[in-house]
């Protein structure tokens, strides 16, 4: 299981930004460059070009790319304080993001991370922005040239109210570039955004099903400073974006900007304020802009909830009426504090990274008894109760799938993923399929969904447990990044103590630990004569022949009780199990590599390949062997059976490692 790294949950917003400008240059050195040379910036990686905007259609119409100082006289950055009504949709679909741009404009320690107030066209102006984004547990620094995509003079993406305002602009085009293109952020959920604005976890709630305490939880947190939205469900595409006859639009993102209790003829009446990214199209019901329910209302009362009241897509509801109208309400909270309670915790942020690969470790859901076994497996150990109960620890379960915006252009899109929770034996490396098939899971998703993020809250015994991430189907591909958000440390189960270790073990401890970074290389073609030929004639004499035939009847056997149907080939989700009878066990990363070398596109295995996979490993597995004898000064270098030369020892990025032999 890959080793995870640890941070507190409220330091993310210190983490320095990474560049991404593909020249590795930051913003204060383009910026800097440009007014020495006294030219605008142009950005090369992302360029004024229809390409930047579609990538499956073709240009509607006559588009320019202006900068605001040719579109206006006076252009500003943020004229009066970056507000809610500075964002109003264009021609893209992305209601989503510009929901939740409105909500990070009420947590202004959001906003200054992710708009650095260090750019004006007044001050230093060189024709370049930059805006902070959150992506897969890093902080990233993107840069934009200020040419946007107008029609005669007029934006024709999101803009502000005010034409002569452009941050919000900006920052749109910066978001578009971190995934590819404008077309790249046409649908999505407002909590992908919230996420990407502050690293924070989100959770979501169906009206219909909510707590009693739902409006205790949202004014809570918007309170704390969560960020929050909401959107009424469609039963088909012919629904997205309908108006209803009250003024609200299904399948469309909606920002929640205030929570509120008002007294209304003697009665506490809850109400939602709620902003439409459109900046038009309001609730036409009880308490909407000029219903009689506010002649009812104190004046002062009154005034202080309906200041500048207009036709801009914000509005008040009843919150009963809000319930029955919405179905969907997403909270991102900045650390996942239990909102049902007065009290702030400290959560411990875990970060496991993995892929499904086809072949090896997409093994689908439960449904797929067959493969779910192969998807990657990660331990985790709960050990300290929560402070106000000594019985359970909490967690949050964060599944994550990666970059999947930014592939969009190559046909792909977001995976259906969920996840299940296994208590985990004692003795416990890699699960196999009849674990799955005779245990149910303590905890899971409550759904498959395709998001960018599944999130679920739970509270457990402590324990040791395993944590198994998938896709719906088998056979589909993607990379995960897992966050687990406990009230203590929630720890991978600690590794063997040195004295407890296997030989195997302790051999290859101490041969990675010697060969860390050497590479040797071997061809494929030799290696039944590598492994056998032990007098070093460089071919096989009868007795030696003998010897590898007794393994190959092993081999054979063993490929026969997988080849079930007497195909000739063997499932590459089994490789595992074939290997461990053999008695060869791999990780996760190297069983990845031998899918993707052998497996056919029906993730079939021939026997021919299996054979050549198989002595490989074995010859590997005799080069540890003769590595430690010699180590242990029990064997001279000459003495040797076996030419150490086939090693690959290569360190992975999560402290694990692969060693393997010329499979690539």
């Amino acid at each position: 299981m890959p080793l995870h790294s640890t941070l507190s949950g409220r330091s993310s917003g210190s983490t320095k930004a990474i560049d991404t400008q593909s020249d590795g240059k930051s913003f204060e050195q383009l910026r800097q460059e440009c007014l020495q040379k006294g030219v605008l910036f142009e950005d090369p990686d992302f360029p004024a070009t229809d390409s930047s905007l579609f990538f499956s259609q073709s240009v509607p119409v006559n588009i320019e790319w202006k900068r605001p100082k040719e579109i206006c006289d006076n252009p500003k950055f943020i004229v009066g304080g970056a507000d809610r009504t500075d964002i109003c949709q264009g021609q893209l679909g992305d209601c989503w993001l510009l929901a939740a741009i409105a909500s990070l404009t009420l947590k202004k320690d959001s906003m200054a991370r992710v708009i650095p107030r260090d750019q004006e066209f007044d001050h230093r102006y060189a024709g370049i922005f930059h805006f902070q984004f959150w992506q897969h547990n890093k902080w990233l620094d993107v840069v934009v040239d200020d040419r946007l995509p107008s029609v005669r003079n007029n934006l024709i993406m999101l803009h502000s109210a005010s034409n002569n305002e452009f941050w919000s602009a900006l920052l749109e085009k910066a978001y578009a570039k971190l995934h590819g293109s404008y077309e790249s952020l046409k649908g999505g959920s407002t909590m992908e955004a919230m996420e990407d604005f502050t690293g924070g976890v989100g959770e979501v709630y169906e009206t219909k099903q909510a707590p009693n305490n739902l409006f205790s939880i949202m004014k809570k947190a918007l309170d704390r400073g969560s960020m929050m939205g909401c959107s009424i469900d469609i039963s088909s595409s012919a629904e997205s974006e309908a108006k209803t006859t009250t003024g609200l639009v299904k399948g469309h993102a909606y920002s929640i900007t205030g929570v509120e209790e008002v007294n209304y003829r003697g009665n506490t009446v809850q109400l939602i304020r709620v902003r439409n990214p459109w900046g038009q199209v309001e609730w036409n019901g009880p308490w909407s802009d000029d219903s009689r329910e506010w002649s009812y209302v104190d004046k002062a009362e009154k005034y202080r909830l309906q200041q500048n009241s207009t036709d801009d897509g914000e509005f008040w509801m009843e919150f009963e009426d809000f319930k029955r109208n919405y179905d969907k309400v997403e909270i991102c909270n900045m650390t996942p504090d239990d909102l049902t309670e007065n009290t702030k915790r400290h959560w411990e942020v875990s970060m496991f990274e993995g892929s499904w690969i086809r072949g090896s470790t997409a093994g689908g859901c439960r449904n797929f008894i067959d493969t779910f076994w192969t998807n990657p497996q990660f331990m985790l150990q709960l050990e300290d109760t929560d402070d106000d109960d000594d019985d359970v620890c909490s967690v949050v379960i964060a599944l994550m799938q990666k970059n999947r915006r930014k592939l969009r252009k190559e046909g792909l899109d977001m995976e259906t993923i969920g996840f299940a929770v296994y208590k985990a034996p004692d003795e416990v490396d890699h699960l196999g399929k009849d674990f799955f098939r005779y245990n149910g899971s303590k905890a899971r998703s409550r759904t498959y969904i395709n998001m960018r993020e599944v999130s679920e809250r739970f509270t457990l015994p402590p324990g040791k447990y395993l944590l198994v991430p998938t896709t719906f189907q088998p056979h589909h591909e993607a990379d995960f990044l897992i966050r687990i958000f406990s009230e203590k440390k929630a720890e991978p189960p600690p590794p063997s103590d040195p004295e407890e270790e296997s030989k195997e073990e302790r051999g290859l401890r101490r041969l990675f630990e010697q060969l860390a970074g050497d590479v040797r290389k071997q061809h494929t073609c030799h290696s039944i004569i590598n492994l056998m030929d032990v007098d070093n004639t460089g071919k096989l004499e009868f007795q030696e022949f003998k010897v590898f035939w007794e393994k190959m009847k092993k081999w054979i056997m063993l490929f026969l009780s997988f080849d079930t149907d007497r195909s000739g080939k063997m499932s590459s989700y089994e490789l595992r199990t074939a290997l461990k009878a053999a008695g060869m066990q791999l990780n996760n990363q190297l069983l990845q590599l031998i899918g993707l070398r052998f497996a056919d596109d029906n993730y079939d295995i021939d026997f021919d390949d299996y054979l050549t996979c198989i002595v490989r490993l074995e010859n590997m597995f005799r080069v540890f062997q003769a590595m430690d004898e010699f180590k242990r000064g029990r064997v001279n270098m000459n003495m040797m059976q076996v030419k150490p030369k086939i090693l690959i020892i290569t360190l992975i990025p999560n402290l694990a490692f692969n060693v393997f032999g010329d499979f690539i």
